[in-house]
């Protein structure tokens, strides 16, 4: 889950595994994979910054299949 602000100034927190795209209309705009969409005040990059932790955080990309590494020495 990551934290993310909302234009009223409220938190929440959000499901990363689910984000499909994410948008600056100049508002970052995040649509999930059933469509829905928020609009919250972080950047886009911090957006990603927030995303990419979380992925670390629970080891997603720890598979070479998922990275796209092709060749994982046995």
């Amino acid at each position: 889950m990551i934290q993310l602000t909302r234009l009223n100034g409220k938190t929440f927190s959000l499901n990363a595994l689910y984000i499909e795209s994410v948008e600056s209309f100049p508002d970052t705009t995040i649509t999930l994979t059933n469509s829905r969409k928020y609009i919250v005040v972080e950047s886009e990059e911090v957006v990603v910054s927030k995303i990419a932790k979380f992925y670390q955080s629970i080891q997603v990309l720890s598979n070479p299949h998922i990275r796209g590494d092709d060749d994982e020495k046995q």
